[in-house]
Parts: structure tokens; C-alpha cells; sequence
């Protein structure tokens, strides 16, 4: 199976007033775990859902802020098959239900791919 893009990360330091906006303007609504800090904004539609994490204090907004993650139902064996192909994720991570791994574009943009697991 090929990934497919399934979310896009937007680090940010004014998480309220992304929810506000995306909600009123495009219809997203606002999902969140108890203790998660990615809130997760749906689309009324079947479009890409936008994930809010907080910002590091160093990130500049609108440069290097958006980490494309393609959902994945087996990261680790796409893992291995990108590395065949010469590219390399770094350290799987395990987190509040999925796994997911880093890698950069060749304009060096972050991409992950990451998936659920029982």
C-alpha cells in the first residue's frame, strides 16, 4: 500500500485562535484527549484533518512551521522499504495510540508517516 497524505501538523503558539479560525471559516471542529497536547481539527468533509501542536519558542510562524505525516497501516515495514529507495526515518515513535517516524524532503521540510496501533 502506498501512504497516503492523512493530516498536516501546524505548530503554532495561538492554538485558540487556530480553532476559532478554522472552525468559523472552513468548518473544522476541535478534538482533543484528555492530556494530549495535538488537538486534532476534523473536517466537515472528507478532506485533510489539521493537527495543532504547540510551537517551540524558536519556531518563526509561517517558515518551517507544517510537517506533512502520511497515515500509514504499517510504518515500520514502510519504513524499511523507504530505506531500500534511500530514505531514512529516524526513531519510531510511540505515543497515545500510534507510531510514527521522521524524515526531511529534499527542501527539507519535515515529513512522517504514522499510523494507529491496538
Amino acid at each position: 500500500m502506498t501512504p497516503a497524505l492523512g493530516s498536516l501538523i501546524l505548530y503554532t503558539t495561538k492554538i485558540d485562535e487556530m480553532i476559532a479560525f478554522y472552525a468559523i471559516h472552513f468548518g473544522y471542529s476541535a478534538h482533543r484527549l484528555n492530556g494530549d497536547r495535538t488537538i486534532e481539527l476534523r473536517p466537515p468533509e472528507g478532506a485533510v484533518h489539521l493537527l495543532l501542536y504547540p510551537a517551540a519558542k524558536g519556531v518563526r510562524h509561517g517558515q518551517a512551521a507544517v510537517k506533512l505525516v502520511f497515515a500509514c497501516d504499517d510504518v515500520e515495514g514502510f519504513c524499511t522499504k523507504a530505506a531500500t529507495r534511500g530514505l531514512r526515518f529516524g526513531k519510531r515513535h510511540r505515543a497515545d495510540g500510534y507510531v510514527f517516524a521522521n524524515a526531511k524532503d529534499p527542501a527539507g521540510n519535515s515529513v512522517s508517516v504514522s499510523g494507529r496501533f491496538a
